[in-house]
């Protein structure tokens, strides 16, 4: 199983938060919902977090 927990550890240290990806990186609601519920995403959305985050991939996802 895939899982997001990651991504949002990454967001505190990065003190970005999910306001500032909708608002400011134009991430739709509907992604971070997704996201959220450990739901498939595309890689082109794992792609752009990693670029706005500045990390790696896993620093976002974790295969449980």
């Amino acid at each position: 199983m895939i899982t997001f927990d990651p991504l949002w550890k990454t967001l505190k240290e990065k003190d970005i938060s999910q306001y500032d990806l909708i608002n400011k990186y134009n991430v739709d609601k509907a992604v971070l919902q997704r996201l959220r519920n450990n739901h498939n995403v595309q890689l082109n959305t794992i792609d752009k977090l990693c670029n706005i985050l500045n990390c790696n991939v896993e620093d976002i996802i974790r295969h449980k």
